[in-house]
């Protein structure tokens, strides 16, 4: 009797609970049905602009990406070009439209294996003989890669097989071919043979956009690629993942003029506004209807031409550098002591692999007295020279400004040519017309990327520079390598051919209504949309 009435007991507390879990699975099916009736109203009500309004700071010189370090250049034409390797947000090399790599032994040979059915935008498949052909044009028209991988060769294997043979093993080749200034983009091999000196004019690429239309001192126009091939269908990282493009139409407008562009970001003419001139800061902080982005933007950094002019005197260089208030010039150009910051080192400060004081001794000196001696011992004799520079980055000339008075006050003669970002560009390869430029350079990721060690740069040509550049490369440890790059930071400070003269933060405006955007070394927009 007990048994049965415990039986009784159990069933009716199993039964009780079966009815309570019932309903409750009910209820909460009702809730997910409401929350999903709910959600799929909010999807259906939420609609998305079919463009994306981007504000750069200076029209871009090309679109050729093996040609130019401009950063507008290399974040508009990043949505039409792909490479074979790219970065993820950790700095590494990974596959794009290459599948995989295999390195020999020896480190002199790098078989790359293609991915199959990516197409062009003008439809064709791309197949090896498109990468040779766009490869070994960035061979020898990328002055990084002309210099770091120097009598380097791709050649075809078969239709979807590629292989680099490099002079000397190194351990940088991947991450040079997967960097993004000057990067080698992959295009169809009749474009890269038609190809005049000055650039390519066809733009036509294997990513997410297709080039439409380059209104010229207005904007570039690209439209979305519908057939594009997903070369990673893995969470968006760095400038490797996933590309969605849910956007139909990207506009790159050139807004040199900062007030107009942080105005348009604020009515919303522009979803994106890049490199925000400090002072809009606050304003635009306060404005709630804007996000303010900031990350590790790269060094404010002095060249001096040593090749021609009165500044082949190392004397005189000195001098400057002994002049150089860095402090006084990184305030003017950036307002706000939290968005920069001072430091000798050539590479991001964070990068503990690379990071050095070597040279400080030559580094912010503030030294006008040893300016002067300097000069005098040089035997300086009120001669001009002439500081290069651009009002399309606010930065580049304001420094240029202050460095101006600064040198001023040591008693040299000094004048400022002040041109748009392409002639600046144009003038500065032509050293008969300059004597000092500043530019925003942003980080590399190893010492043989620097621009400051690029003959083709500023014109430093140096035996000592391009030996520490093969034992930096050739170097058997990291610790060896960082050794190496001491030396070489040290002598660049010694022989004052260039200068960091402090670090900054970019800063990028967007609206809030902006989705998918991330700032990584540059803008990434392709995955990104605007709600109406």
């Amino acid at each position: 009797m007990k048994a049965r009435k415990l039986g009784l007991l159990l069933s009716s507390i199993v039964l009780m609970l079966l009815i309570a879990a019932c309903g409750s699975g009910s209820d909460q099916a009702a809730e997910g049905a409401a929350e999903d009736n709910g959600s799929e109203k909010q999807t259906e009500q939420k609609e998305y602009k079919d463009e994306l309004n981007i504000a750069l700071t200076a029209q871009p010189p090309t679109l050729d990406t093996a040609l130019t370090v401009s950063a507008v250049a290399l974040d508009t034409a990043g949505n039409i070009f792909e490479q074979l390797y790219t970065l993820n947000a950790n700095y590494e090399p990974v596959p794009a439209l290459a599948e995989s790599v295999e390195r020999s032994e020896d480190g002199l040979t790098y078989t790359f294996a293609l991915r199959q059915g990516v197409k062009f935008h003008n439809g064709k498949e791309m197949t090896s003989e498109d990468v040779v052909a766009s490869m070994n044009r960035w061979l020898v028209t990328s002055s990084r890669a002309k210099v770091l991988l120097m009598n380097a060769k791709f050649e075809a294997v078969d239709t979807y097989t590629v292989k680099l043979t490099v002079e000397a093993p190194t351990s940088d080749v991947l991450i040079l071919i997967a960097s993004q200034a000057q990067f080698p983009s992959i295009m169809p091999k009749e474009i890269v043979e038609s190809a005049p000196a000055d650039g390519i004019k066809e733009y036509i690429g294997t990513g997410p956009y297709k080039f439409q239309e380059w209104k010229q001192d207005q904007y570039i126009h690209l439209v979305r690629n519908d057939d594009y091939y997903q070369v990673a269908d893995t969470e968006p990282s760095g400038f490797d993942g996933r590309k969605e493009a849910p956007t139909q139409n990207l506009y790159f407008h050139f807004v040199t003029d900062h007030s107009t562009r942080i105005a348009g970001v604020k009515t919303g003419q522009y979803d994106v506004a890049d490199s925000i001139p400090i002072e809009s800061y606050d304003e635009l902080a306060a404005d709630n209807n804007i996000n303010l982005l900031s990350f590790p933007g790269g060094a404010l950094t002095a060249f001096f031409n040593t090749s021609e002019g009165l500044l082949q005197d190392v004397k005189i260089r000195q001098a400057i550098l002994a002049a150089f208030n860095n402090e006084e010039i990184m305030l003017a150009s950036f307002a706000k002591p939290d968005l920069y910051s001072l430091a000798p080192g050539y590479l991001n400060t964070n990068q503990v692999q690379w990071s050095t004081e070597a040279g400080a001794e030559y580094y912010n000196q503030s030294n006008p007295e040893k300016a002067k001696q300097l000069l005098q011992e040089a035997g300086y004799n009120g001669e001009e020279i002439t500081l290069l520079t651009t009002k399309d980055y606010n930065e580049m000339y304001t420094a240029t400004l202050v460095i101006q008075e600064q040198l001023r006050q040591i008693g040299m003669n000094v004048k400022v040519e002040n041109f748009d970002f392409p002639t600046f560009l144009e003038t500065k390869n032509d050293r008969s017309k300059w004597d000092i430029f500043v530019a925003s350079t942003g980080y590399q990721i190893t010492p043989p990327q620097l621009l400051a060690v690029n003959p083709d740069w500023a014109g430093l040509d140096n035996e000592t520079v391009k030996q520490a550049l093969i034992d930096i490369r050739g170097a058997a440890t990291p610790e060896a390598a960082k050794q190496e790059w001491e030396k070489l930071q040290g002598f660049l400070y010694e022989f004052a051919s260039s200068t960091v003269i402090g670090h900054y933060n970019g800063v990028v405006a967007t609206t809030k209504k902006l989705e998918g955007f991330e700032l990584f070394e540059a803008p990434v927009v392709w995955n990104a949309k605007v709600a109406k």
